[in-house]
Order: C-alpha cells, then structure tokens, then sequence
C-alpha cells in the first residue's frame, strides 16, 4: 500500500523557519514527480511546490524564494523548507505525488497523508 506521512510542522513566529517532511512507503518516490500543496484555514488546496522527476523545481509566486523542495536520492523523503515564513502561510500541509495534484485542487481527490500543521504567528 502507497502511504505518505508528513511531519516537521509547528509554530513559529514571523520570520522563522521549518523544514517539513514526506516519508514515502510502498513506492520509489525517485520515480515520481512530487509536490507539496497547502489548505490555508477556510480556502481549498492550493498548490505550493513540485519536484519532477527531471529535477526541475517550480514554485508558487507566493512561496518563490522562501520555500526549497528537495528530494534526495538516498532517503525515500521529500522535503520542503520553509523559511522567511509569514502568517499567511499558515496552512496544513500535504505533499502529493504530481499527477495527483490536478485531483486534489478541484477537489476530486483528498491527500493520501493526515498533513502537517504550520502556524505562523507572534
């Protein structure tokens, strides 16, 4: 069985940093594209980042320069820091592998992991 499980959430003031995770069983996470998306209190999923399996990164306007996906080739983990954050960011977290991500947006699909919750806020 495919399973995703996110971690790595919290809270943290302004200006802070995290670094979240997606531990992958049940398939090579290298031969996938994946991304994160987000659900920020009372909005649907929004997307947030996608590694694909060329190794190109691509980001939302929102989180360009702030956020970095990673996924490295040793562990069965994406990753996804966050740093610089604001309270906008504020959201649970779900990572997705890429093609799932049209699903998920339009509300088709709910992700396969319970999420990880990030709380930006003084």
């Amino acid at each position: 069985e495919e399973q995703l499980v996110e971690s790595g959430g919290g809270l943290v003031q302004p200006g802070g940093s995290l670094r979240l995770s997606c531990a992958a069983s049940g398939f090579n996470l290298s031969r996938h594209g994946m991304s994160w998306v987000r659900q920020c209190p009372g909005k649907g999923l929004e997307w947030v980042s996608t590694v694909y399996i060329s190794g190109l990164k691509q980001y939302a306007n929102s989180v360009k320069g702030r956020f970095t996906i990673s996924r490295p080739n040793a562990a069965n983990t994406l990753y996804l820091q966050l740093n610089s954050l604001k309270t906008e960011d504020t959201a649970m977290y779900y990572c997705a592998k890429e093609t799932d991500v049209p699903a998920l947006l339009v509300g088709r699909a709910a992700p396969r992991g319970q999420g990880t919750q990030v709380t930006v806020s003084s």
